[in-house]
C-alpha cells in the first residue's frame, strides 16, 4: 500500500529539510526562577538536545505579549524573563542575542517569534504593566476581549507600531526570520469583538468580515515591506491555525469541519502566499492522522496543494503524535508516518515540532526516534529562490594542520560586497577516499558552522578521507562544488 512505500522512503534522510522547534516563553515560569548564568546553561542544554535530535531552526518567542526577551526601547522586558513587568535582568544579559549566537554556532537558524496583537493574558494584568508599556501612552489603541487586552487590528497606528517593533529587531539583531503564530483577531468567545467604533471610522461600508481581513492583510503586507527594505534576506513566516476554510464554506477549502482561519480569526493566509508577502507557512496540524473533524492526513495534502510557490512546513504536535497509535502500520505512534507523508508531498519541505520542550525532555522517546532514525543526519534549511538564487562563491585557502594531535581544517570565506552572497555558514562533508564525492549525500554532512575552521572529532575512525567545504549564503544557497582536501587519520 502507499503508506508502506512512503515509510520505506525515510531511510535516506533528505539533505534539505526544515526541522524547526518552537520554544515558547509565554506562560513559562522557569526563566524567571533562574539566575542569568542558570538561564544561559539551561538554554545551551536545550539547544544541545534539539541539535542532537536533528533540529536546524529554533522559533524563539521573543515578544509574547507586547514585551521583550531582548533589549528594546519600544517595549518593556518580559515578566516571563524576570518575574516582574519591565524589570531589567540582573546580572544583565540579552536573551535574543544570546540565542542568536548559540544557534548560529550550532549551525541552526534563529527565527524571532512575535505575537502581534496580544498585550495581556488577563484583565488584571493591565494594572501591573510596566510604566513604559505602550498601553500607558496610548490606551486608546487597545480593546478588552475575553478577559485579555489586545491591540485593535483596525488602527493604522497599531499596525505601524508593530512594524516599528519588527524593524527594530531586524536592524539590530542578525535573525534569520521573523515568525508570527495564529493569534491575529483572537479566537472567538460568546461575545462579539469590540470594534464598533473602529468599524464606524474605517469600515467605509465594507462587510465587517472583509474589513477585518483587510486589516490583517495590511499588517502582513506592511511587515513584508519593512523586511524587504531593511534586510531582504530575512524571511517572514506564519504558523496559522491548521484549517483555512472548510469545503462546506468554500469550494477551495479542505474536507474538514473545524474552526476556520478566514472566518474566525480573519486571517486569509492563502492570500499572503499568493501575494508573495510571506516566505513560509507552518500550518498547525496538531491533530491525529484521522481526526474526525480535522484529519492531519487530509490537511497535509490540502496545504501541499495550496503552497502557492512558497515554502510549506507542517506544524506537528509532539504529544499528540507520540501518544496516538498508527492504525495503518501498527506502530506505537504516528511519528514515522507523519514524517513520511511530508517527505512524499512535493511542496512540503519539512516539519516544525510543538513544543520544543517535549523533545528536550524526550517525551515518549521522541528525541531518541528523531536522533537515531528520522533526523539522524544533518539537514540544511531549504533555500529561498524568490529572495535570491545566485550561488555564493567557494571558500579559498583550504588547509589542514595538526595541533596538539588534532586535525584542524581552516579556510577563508569568499569576498563579496553583495549581502545576499555573503557566507552565513559553511557545510563540512566527509567522504571515504575511495568513494565518489556526492554533495547530495546527506549522510556525508558532518557539520554546519559559522566558523572558518573545523576540528575533526577525535573519535573519527582511522582511514583516508576527502573533506569538502561549501558555502551557504544568506538565504541558504550553497556553493556548487566546494573545496576538497585529503586527510589521513
Amino acid at each position: 500500500m502507499a503508506v508502506a512505500s512512503s515509510l520505506m522512503g525515510t531511510a535516506q534522510n533528505p539533505k534539505r529539510e526544515f526541522r524547526g522547534a518552537w520554544m515558547h516563553t509565554v506562560g513559562q515560569s522557569q526563566y524567571a526562577r533562574m539566575t542569568t548564568d542558570q538561564n544561559k546553561a539551561y538554554l545551551r542544554s536545550q539547544l544541545d538536545s534539539l541539535q542532537m535530535a536533528g533540529v536546524n531552526a529554533i522559533l524563539w518567542q521573543v515578544r509574547p505579549k507586547a514585551d521583550a526577551f531582548y533589549a528594546s526601547n519600544l517595549e518593556p522586558w518580559s515578566v516571563y524573563l524576570t518575574g516582574e513587568f519591565g524589570k531589567t535582568p540582573n546580572p544583565y544579559w540579552d536573551p535574543l542575542q544570546f540565542m542568536i549566537t548559540e544557534c548560529h554556532n550550532r549551525g541552526m537558524e534563529l527565527h524571532a517569534w512575535l505575537n502581534p496583537y496580544r498585550a495581556t493574558n488577563t484583565k488584571d494584568e493591565v494594572k501591573r504593566l510596566a510604566p513604559n508599556h505602550i498601553y500607558h501612552k496610548h490606551p486608546e489603541w487597545f480593546v478588552q476581549y475575553g478577559g485579555q487586552t489586545y491591540f485593535d487590528p483596525a488602527l493604522p497606528q497599531c499596525r505601524d507600531f508593530i512594524c516599528q517593533v519588527v524593524r527594530d529587531i531586524i536592524t539590530r539583531y542578525d535573525v534569520d526570520a521573523i515568525h508570527m503564530d495564529d493569534y491575529f483577531y483572537p479566537y472567538p468567545t460568546k461575545d462579539e469583538f469590540p470594534d464598533d467604533a473602529s468599524y464606524a471610522r474605517y469600515g467605509n461600508g465594507m462587510d465587517r468580515g472583509d474589513w477585518r481581513r483587510q486589516n490583517v492583510d495590511l499588517l502582513i503586507e506592511g511587515l513584508h515591506k519593512v523586511i524587504s527594505e531593511e534586510k531582504p534576506w530575512v524571511r517572514l513566516g506564519i504558523s496559522p491555525f491548521g484549517v483555512w476554510r472548510n469545503k462546506s464554506s468554500d469550494p477551495r477549502g479542505s474536507e474538514t469541519n473545524a474552526l476556520q482561519n478566514y472566518d474566525a480569526l480573519y486571517a486569509d493566509v492563502l492570500k499572503w502566499t499568493e501575494e508573495g508577502w510571506v516566505d513560509y507557512m507552518i500550518p498547525q496540524l496538531y491533530w491525529e492522522l484521522d481526526h474526525k473533524r480535522a484529519s492531519s492526513r487530509i490537511l497535509n495534502t490540502w496545504w501541499n496543494d495550496n503552497a502557492n510557490g512558497r515554502h510549506m512546513y507542517i506544524g506537528q504536535s509532539v504529544e499528540t503524535t507520540m501518544k496516538t497509535p498508527d492504525a495503518d502500520t501498527g506502530d506505537a505512534n504516528e511519528l514515522a508516518h507523519k514524517i513520511a507523508i511530508t517527505r512524499d508531498l512535493p511542496n512540503i519541505q519539512g516539519n516544525c515540532w510543538w513544543p520544543g520542550y517535549s523533545i528536550t525532555r524526550n517525551s515518549r522517546g521522541v528525541a531518541d526516534s528523531l536522533a537515531t532514525k528520522h533526523q539522524s543526519t544533518v539537514a540544511l534549511v531549504p533555500a529561498y529562490p524568490w529572495l535570491d538564487e545566485v550561488a555564493p562563491d567557494e571558500v579559498h585557502n583550504l588547509r589542514k594542520m595538526k595541533v596538539n594531535g588534532n586535525t584542524i581544517l581552516t579556510w577563508q570565506a569568499p569576498e563579496t560586497d553583495d549581502e545576499m552572497q555573503k557566507a552565513k555558514a559553511f557545510v563540512v562533508y566527509r567522504f571515504d577516499a575511495k568513494s565518489e564525492i556526492d554533495l547530495n549525500n546527506s549522510a556525508a554532512i558532518q557539520a554546519v558552522t559559522p566558523s572558518c575552521q573545523y576540528t575533526v572529532p577525535a573519535d573519527t575512525p582511522r582511514g583516508k578521507y576527502h573533506y569538502v567545504i561549501t558555502v551557504l549564503d544568506r538565504v541558504n544557497n550553497e556553493s556548487p562544488v566546494g573545496r576538497a582536501v585529503s586527510v589521513k587519520l
